[in-house]
């Protein structure tokens, strides 16, 4: 396990900011089924495909419906996307080691940065045989990233044809979160009650905490991941897109306070955070390099 310690702190900076202001028994997991063929199933507008390495869901591109999106109107071509988060067998199954906290093979692999996850893309990608998305680029900086905080900056750049896995865009992860054309315009992914569709910092430990956002009560509460799969699921059939951890995201993060390059984009809070970053239109941030206890990802592919 790596230091845990030094990534509690910038996490807990970055919590205590956000969810400070901002503000159980688990169901048996469905075992991830295994298929050396796609198995399309089209009812209407929406089918789910099943794929050699796990189990995706396809998402029928379209215009995003929901209200609680920030990128209402905008289209979205089809793509898929993972049913889980990543577990721990799966990153195991790829990489070797397990780096988790909260070792669990079927819960949500963590203390991974952005770069681990790229590389993760790339090497699931060649050991199946499909072409890598990304072009890791390790002896030039890159250009575009402004952090005085990040020591690794590699140039990444992207196939945007390949067939190998990836990150999702942040448009395309609030497409699949809010349930694509299927949507029925929940706050949080699968419903508007968090504590049914999301493992967050009330509900992720031994008891059921009340008040306000309080580490020390987390921390007391035994608060960890939880099996991926356990709550209930939103209307694309995807789990945990709200809650257990929070999700790598493509995009760099951008606002009117703070210019690209800085920070990546992460999604859908996890088990220490605040319900409002379970919110699907909720925008998170994090250090490239950084990691932590509650960092997964989930993944995605091109329709092709």
């Amino acid at each position: 396990m790596r230091a845990i310690l030094m990534c509690f702190i910038v996490i807990l900076s970055i919590i205590a900011s956000g969810c400070s202001q901002e503000a159980a028994q688990t169901k048996a997991q469905q075992t991830t089924q295994q298929s050396s063929q796609l198995n399309n199933n089209k009812p209407e507008d929406h089918r789910e495909k099943i794929v050699v390495s796990g189990e995706f869901i396809f998402v029928e591109g379209g215009s995003i419906i929901s209200e609680h999106s920030n990128f209402k109107g905008e289209t979205i071509p089809s793509f898929y996307i993972g049913k889980y988060e990543v577990t721990q067998k799966e990153w195991m199954d790829v990489i070797g080691d397990n780096p988790s906290a909260f070792v669990g093979e079927q819960r949500p692999v963590e203390m991974i940065s952005w770069y681990d996850v790229i590389e993760f893309c790339n090497l699931k990608s060649e050991k199946e045989g499909l072409e890598p998305y990304y072009n890791i680029d390790k002896s030039n900086l890159d250009p575009d990233n402004k952090s005085e905080f990040d020591p690794i900056k590699w140039t990444v750049t992207i196939n945007k044809d390949a067939n190998g896995y990836r990150l999702p865009t942040e448009a395309e992860w609030e497409y699949a979160a809010s349930g694509g054309q299927l949507s029925k315009g929940y706050l949080y992914s699968g419903g508007d009650d968090v504590n049914e569709v999301a493992w967050n910092w009330r509900n992720a430990g031994n008891n059921y905490l009340e008040g306000d956002w309080n580490w020390p009560a987390i921390e007391n509460n035994r608060n960890q991941t939880q099996l991926v799969g356990s709550k209930e699921p939103n209307e694309l059939q995807l789990y945990d897109m709200s809650g257990n951890v929070r999700e790598w995201i493509w995009d760099w993060y951008e606002d009117e306070d703070s210019e690209s390059g800085l920070q990546r984009v992460v999604k859908g809070g996890g088990w220490m955070g605040g319900e409002n970053n379970n919110e699907v239109a909720f925008r998170g941030r994090f250090e490239a390099s950084g990691y932590g206890p509650d960092q997964g990802f989930r993944l995605a592919r091109n329709d092709s």
